[in-house]
C-alpha cells in the first residue's frame, strides 16, 4: 500500500488523531510506525520537520503530511559500523543497499538516522555516496564542523579512492577519463590492481578529482567495462553493485592535522565467490 496524506490541522489535538482521521484505511499503530520511521512531515515556524512522535499535541493550522510505503516501511536495513569517533565527526562504513539520508518516504534505512540513534547526538551529512556502493562515509556532529569539512568534498582537496570490479579485462596505470557528466566537467583515474581471466573481470581502484553524480560508474562503462552488479549502466548481478569506498584523506579544517582513514581489509573485500 502506498499512499499520501496532506491536511492543514483545524482543531487542536495530537498529531495521531489527525492523521487516524484523514486516513481511515490506516491503523493508528501503522501510523505510528511510519512517524518513528520518518514518513510523517509537519510545517513548524515556516520549517518542514520530520514529526516522529504521534502524541505532539498541534495547533490549528499546522500542515500535516505522511507519506505512507508499505514496501519502504518493511525494509530492514544492515547496521553502519562505527570506525573512529574524531569528536565532532564519526567515520563510518556504509554498507551496501544503505541510504546516506532518508527520503520524504522515510528514513530509517538511511546511514544519518542510525548514526543518530547510535550516538545520541545530532547528525550532519557532509557528502554522499550511492545508496548502492559501500564505504566510508564521514558524519559531522555540529552545523560548522559540517560547513567546515563539506568545503573539503566541494573545494576539491579530499583525496578520494575507490575500488570497482568490472567486466571484462582491462589493463590500466592512471588512465585519465574526462569525459563531462550531464554536462558538467569529470575527472577519474583508473589503475588494474588485478585481473581474473577466468570469470573475466578486472579488480581496479579510481580515483577521482570531481564528483559528479554516478562519475565513476558512468566513466568505467564509458570505457566499456561496466561495475559488476551495475543495473543502471551495465546489467544486473547476483551481487550488489561492486564499488566500494575505502580510501579518504585531507586536511582536517578542525585539528589543522593531515587525516588518513581506510577500510580495514574485512571490509574492503570486492572478490566474487
Amino acid at each position: 500500500m502506498r499512499t499520501t496524506i496532506d491536511i492543514t490541522v483545524k482543531q487542536p489535538g495530537k498529531a495521531i488523531d489527525a492523521l487516524s482521521e484523514a486516513a481511515p484505511g490506516l491503523s493508528r499503530q501503522k501510523i505510528k510506525d511510519a512517524m518513528t520511521k520518518g514518513a510523517c512531515w509537519w510545517t513548524h515556524k515556516g520549517k518542514r520537520l520530520r514529526l516522529r512522535r504521534a502524541t505532539k499535541e498541534l495547533k490549528p493550522g499546522i500542515r500535516l503530511q505522511l507519506y505512507y510505503d508499505e514496501k519502504v516501511l518493511e525494509r530492514k536495513p544492515e547496521k553502519p559500523i562505527l570506525l573512529e569517533n574524531a569528536g565532532r565527526y564519526t567515520v563510518w562504513f556504509k554498507p551496501h543497499g544503505l541510504l546516506a539520508q532518508g527520503s520524504q518516504w522515510g528514513d530509517h534505512c538511511s546511514l544519518l538516522r542510525l548514526a543518530e540513534i547510535q550516538l545520541e547526538q545530532p547528525c550532519h551529512l557532509i557528502h554522499r555516496l550511492d545508496a548502492d556502493a559501500a564505504g566510508l562515509m564521514l558524519i559531522a556532529h555540529d552545523s560548522k564542523a559540517a560547513g567546515a569539512l563539506s568545503q573539503c568534498f566541494s573545494g576539491r582537496t579530499m583525496t578520494k579512492h575507490y575500488k570497482a570490479r568490472v567486466a571484462g579485462l582491462i589493463d590500466a596505470r592512471e588512465q585519465l577519463v574526462d569525459a563531462p557528466v550531464e554536462g558538467k566537467a569529470a575527472v577519474s583515474r583508473v589503475s588494474t590492481l588485478e585481473l581474473d581471466e577466468t570469470g573475466e573481470t578486472s579488480l581496479v581502484e579510481v580515483s577521482i578529482e570531481t564528483g559528479r553524480k554516478h562519475q565513476i560508474r558512468r566513466h568505467l562503462a564509458g570505457l566499456g567495462h561496466p561495475i559488476i552488479g551495475d543495473r543502471l549502466y551495465g546489467r544486473p548481478a547476483g551481487v550488489p553493485l561492486q564499488l566500494l569506498a575505502f580510501f579518504l584523506e585531507f586536511d582536517c579544517p578542525l585539528n589543522k592535522r593531515k587525516m588518513t582513514f581506510e577500510l580495514p581489509a574485512e571490509l574492503s573485500d570486492l572478490t566474487l565467490n
